[in-house]
């Protein structure tokens, strides 16, 4: 996505030379027990600005119990915690997603004798959460879920040992997690997948795990096209080395997937990555991340338009910190000099990150204070797209413009003014009211907008895009014409 600003200079310098400052570390949870986020299969985090969406599981009760809290600025101030279990099993590795004002969490549960998955909602951004839904129900142990979520569908995976060894099952909701489909048993080989991530761009839904079925931890993928309904009986195997890779994270965008996973092929664990930019058809080569003599693991990814966003934790320092990298143009190329984002004399292990407009956030869970603690941070120009001062010019009111061209195949361009700071929604919808992509979802200043909408990803036919700033709000109509 390209975004040209017709705004004051001063306001687009300031744009470029804040770039990457990250804000300190915020301390999310205090009690004398134990506080730990999800291994990097999962996200802990989630947001749709402003409101930021953190999950974790907690013993302060005298067992796990899975816990939720958030913040509707964007990060500065966070709310009271919320306790989203209450019973004498343990609750562990929440995942959370969100898609409006409906949040999604799942998670393993032992309620029941043995582990099963677990998901519970709320309808209202957070603040009142339903009833339990327990998702799988057989003797063995479903572990580790996953969860991604477009419009109403949602896409839960995770490992479970109900036919002896691990496999990776899947399952989904097509009314928002009313009610859900049957089991979808993903993997078929007398070794062990384990660790299953998923994420979805339109109807293709992508799945990645480890597996041993080479005689080593190799990374794997499989994808489904008609929004999880069906699926190829063929995996595709992304990584080939005599060593172990471990643990994968996904994130797409548009028809660019992103995968990223430890490795000791170099003889101690470091981060790799991998992209494909046609939707899982093809993939590029492997790319090393980091380099140090010391343990680089548990990665997690977060896409937004050309910015790919990667945390992880790393023992370089001594002890286990944080730290991040980006890449600027799709996964393309990435930084020499990785981002330390914490410094403290004890562990902080298992991050997460997600973005929300300009804002990049992560989480993790640290021990700096004697027990582990949930902890936080912001960088509020991380994600920032290309912005260019064209003119002073500030409107006198907000405005949404037709299209142009249009028909268009497959670019075109809409322009918006905004006469003061307002938090900015601009979305595309197909002609039966779903969204199809978000364009634009920040705090913006006074000025004139230009967005370039790419719709080579979609069929040709009629699309709405809709503008909310403010009390301001309009629709307009455009086509697409391959």
């Amino acid at each position: 996505m390209k975004i040209v600003i017709l705004f004051i200079n001063i306001t687009c310098l300031f744009s470029v030379i804040s770039q990457a400052q990250w804000l300190p570390d915020v301390r999310l949870t205090n009690n004398d027990s134990l506080s730990n986020t999800s291994p990097n299969n999962a996200w802990c985090i989630t947001a749709n600005s402003p409101v930021l969406h953190v999950v974790w599981h907690d013993r302060r009760n005298g067992n796990d119990e899975i816990y939720y809290k958030r913040s509707t600025n964007d990060g500065v101030s966070w709310g009271t915690d919320i306790r989203l279990t209450n019973n004498s099993g343990g609750s562990y590795s929440p995942s959370i997603a969100v898609s409006g004002l409906v949040t999604h969490v799942v998670w393993y549960d032992y309620s029941d004798g043995n582990f099963e998955i677990y998901h519970k909602r709320s309808t209202n951004g957070g603040i009142n959460w339903g009833t339990d839904t327990r998702m799988t129900n057989n003797i063995y142990n479903s572990l580790y879920p996953s969860m991604s979520v477009s419009g109403s569908v949602v896409h839960v995976v995770w490992q479970d040992n109900r036919n002896i060894n691990w496999e990776i099952y899947y399952k989904r909701s097509t009314d928002g997690g009313i009610s859900w489909g049957t089991d979808t048993r993903l993997t078929n080989n007398i070794y062990e997948s384990r660790f299953s991530s998923v994420a979805v761009s339109g109807l293709v839904v992508h799945v990645v795990w480890q597996d041993f079925r080479d005689g080593s931890w190799e990374i794997y993928y499989k994808r489904s096209t008609d929004g999880g309904e069906s699926w190829p009986p063929a995996d595709t195997r992304l990584t080939y080395n005599p060593a172990w890779s471990w643990s994968p994270s996904v994130a797409v965008t548009g028809s660019v997937v992103h995968v990223v996973w430890q490795d000791n092929r170099a003889g101690n664990w470091e981060i790799y990555h991998k992209r494909s930019t046609n939707g899982g058809v093809n993939w590029g080569a492997d790319t090393r991340l980091t380099n140090n003599s010391a343990i680089s693991s548990y990665a997690s990814v977060a896409i937004s338009g050309p910015f790919v966003h990667v945390v992880w934790q790393d023992e370089r320092d001594g002890n286990t910190e944080i730290y991040y990298k980006r890449s600027t143009d799709e996964g393309v190329s990435w930084p020499v000099t990785d981002t330390r984002l914490t410094s403290n004399p004890d562990l902080s292990q298992l991050p997460s990150v997600a973005t929300s407009g300009s804002f990049v956030h992560t989480v993790w869970y640290d021990s700096r204070d004697g027990n582990t603690e949930i902890y936080y941070k912001r960088n509020p120009t991380g994600n920032t797209v290309g912005m260019k001062s064209i003119n002073s010019e500030i409107p006198n009111e907000f405005s949404l413009a037709q299209n142009y061209p249009n028909p268009f195949n497959p670019s075109t361009t809409i322009q918006f003014a905004i006469p003061k700071t307002s938090l900015v929604k601009l979305n595309v919808y197909d002609v039966l009211g779903r969204e199809a992509e978000s364009l634009v979802d920040e705090h913006l200043n006074p000025g004139i907008y230009e967005v370039e909408w790419n719709g080579s990803n979609y069929t040709s036919g009629v699309y709405y895009y809709r503008i909310t700033a403010d009390n301001y709000l309009e629709t307009r109509k455009m086509i697409l014409l391959k």
